[in-house]
């Protein structure tokens, strides 16, 4: 581990808003769990998710324009979520946490219906064959969300991957759940929404280097 990581982890230590559980404490069950936004924030304000938040661009740039929902970032890279748990520390969000942990323990961390919306950001499209069930759009994974989730949670998936992104389209279809937007050029696609505002690190490399950026979101449906 480099110098600059090792910092990094020390550092994520003292911040108020960051959380990094044993694995025995989440498999005992996290005393937050169904609790968040009462015990944690101090409201009752939606539940936000972003899954393999990274830096937490997308954590931190949501939270600043919605101040009246809370957000949560989850990732495994303690080194990286170190850049957007200071910025929130340092302009005192106080609706904002991260949660250093894997994804499929997602279930361990939030109760039913506890979850109003989640942000899957150029995650890893896990390509090879042998890992498909490790895509963050896999029935595996939908099957947890769907356990979180508020009935009408919307789930929104931003990445450079076609192969990922079409493979997430066959899901939606194949489960029949309800697909409300898409598009594979969004920065041509005239959306304006929260998506089109805010830029992951390396997603503002992909634009440089001309890469189309493809969007969408979509609702479980009952097979979910």
């Amino acid at each position: 581990m480099t110098k600059s990581k090792l910092k990094n982890f020390t550092e994520n230590k003292t911040f108020p808003n960051f959380l990094q559980p044993s694995y025995s404490e989440v498999i005992n069950g996290i005393s937050l769990k169904g609790k968040w936004v009462k015990d944690f924030f101090g409201n009752e304000n939606p539940l936000i998710l972003e899954l393999g938040c990274g830096k937490g661009e997308y954590t931190i740039g949501l939270a600043k324009k919605h101040p009246n929902n809370n957000y949560i970032g989850l990732d495994i890279k303690g080194a990286r979520m170190w850049r957007g748990c200071k910025t929130s520390v340092e302009d005192n969000m106080k609706n904002v946490a991260f949660i250093r942990t894997q994804i499929d323990l997602i279930e361990n961390f939030f109760a039913h219906n506890e979850v109003s919306e989640l942000w899957l950001t150029f995650p890893d499209p896990q390509l090879k064959k042998t890992k498909i069930k490790k895509r963050l759009t896999s029935p595996y994974f939908l099957s947890k969300y769907k356990n979180i989730l508020i009935t009408e949670g919307i789930i929104h998936l931003k990445t450079d991957n076609t192969t990922f992104f079409d493979y997430t389209l066959e899901v939606i279809k194949d489960f029949n759940h309800q697909l409300l937007y898409y598009t594979k050029d969004l920065y041509n696609s005239g959306i304006t929404e929260d998506v089109a505002d805010i830029k992951t690190f390396y997603e503002e490399m992909y634009l440089k280097e001309r890469v189309s950026i493809n969007y969408l979101k979509f609702r479980l449906g009952a097979k979910g």
